[in-house]
Order: C-alpha cells, then structure tokens, then sequence
C-alpha cells in the first residue's frame, strides 16, 4: 500500500507541529512552508479548512491513508460512546503504533518496517500486518532472531515515555496491550471533533 515518502519537515512545517518526531528544521523556522516564507499574507481559514488540516495531521500522524482512515471513523461511528474519542483509540489500537510506543522503533514509520520486516510477534506469533488491530491483554514482542538488531537496542536504550495502558518487560523483550487508552492518556495533540465533523457532512 502507498505510504507518503516525500519530505517530513515539510509537513510538520505546515502543521506547526513535530507530528513526525523532533525535527530541527520546524525548530528554526516555525512557519508553513512556501515561497514567500513568514511574509506571506494567510487569511482566515474557513470552518471547512480547519477540520480539513485536522484530519490531514491524524492521517500524517499515525501514518495512514484516506480509505483506511475512512474505514476506521465508519467502525468509530458503529461503536458505542463519542466516535471522535473511539476513531483515536483505534488509531493507537494498531500494531505498528504499539510497538513504536513500547519504544521498540523509534518512530512509527520505522514500527511499521518492523512489522512488515516480520521482526514483531502478537501472542507469539508473528504478525506483519501493520494496521493490525491488538486487543487488551495481546502480547507484543521482538522475535528471537531480532532481539540483537542494533536498531531495536538503540531504540530501546534512548526509550524515555512510558504510557499507562501498556506494559513493558525488558529482560524478555515483551509489551503487553493492557487496555484501551482514555482521551486524556492520549497525546497527541489532534481535535478529533472536528474530524468527526468533517465527514458528518
């Protein structure tokens, strides 16, 4: 499936945000891209626009497509409780967001190499689907013959959040899905109500 390739910084530039992780050049020049640079007149976004972006930067964030975001809001709109919240825990639900949170890659791009890399099992079993849906009490672990890849072992060594709905255990290499994370313990700075908005239209 197509992935967006082209340059991060740009993106996180236009958003005003690191939703790729740290990134130097959103450091020096914190404003959207664009010939004219911070000098450019922008005028005020419409009501359309804004929940536009929104959805744009959940899709760069957790690195998924138009039809597969779409997929994910219509199963968050079947559920029962607020869709915009349900449409988040889904996105943090998928295989490849785990095991960047565990802290096994660095980035969810580089979680989602691993999956398809077929380095990453789910209650022993390797799985290498990245949008693979995990469950609480899934296990999540680094297969026997990766657990010395140096960029695993990097990745783990300069691990630094830990999340509550997870759990990690380092002698064995192994995470556990523990639970479907509230709201309030997701970080990402995403306005799913106006995503939920957008696509009631």
């Amino acid at each position: 499936m197509a992935r967006y390739t082209g340059p991060t910084s740009k993106i996180a530039r236009k958003f005003g945000e690191p939703i790729f992780g740290e990134d130097k050049a959103l450091e020096k020049r914190n404003y959207p891209p664009g010939h004219h640079g911070p000098n450019k007149r922008r005028g005020k976004q419409s009501e359309y626009a804004i929940q536009l972006k929104e959805k744009q930067k959940a899709k760069y964030t957790y690195g998924i497509l138009e039809r597969q975001f779409r997929n994910l809001f219509e199963r968050s709109q079947r559920s029962k409780g607020i869709t915009g919240e349900i449409l988040l825990q889904l996105c943090e639900s998928r295989l490849d967001n785990v095991v960047f949170r565990l802290g096994i890659a660095p980035t969810r791009k580089g979680a989602r190499q691993l999956v398809s890399h077929r380095h990453i099992t789910v209650n022993g079993s390797i799985v290498n689907i990245p949008s693979y849906s995990l469950k609480p009490g899934d296990v999540i672990g680094v297969r026997e013959k990766s657990k010395s890849l140096d960029a695993i072992q990097r990745s783990l060594s300069a691990k630094s959040n830990v999340y509550e709905w997870l759990a990690w255990n380092e002698e064995t290499m192994e995470g556990r899905f523990v639970t479907v994370p509230e709201r309030i313990q997701i970080p990402e700075n995403i306005n799913e109500q106006f995503i939920v908005e957008l696509y009631s239209k």
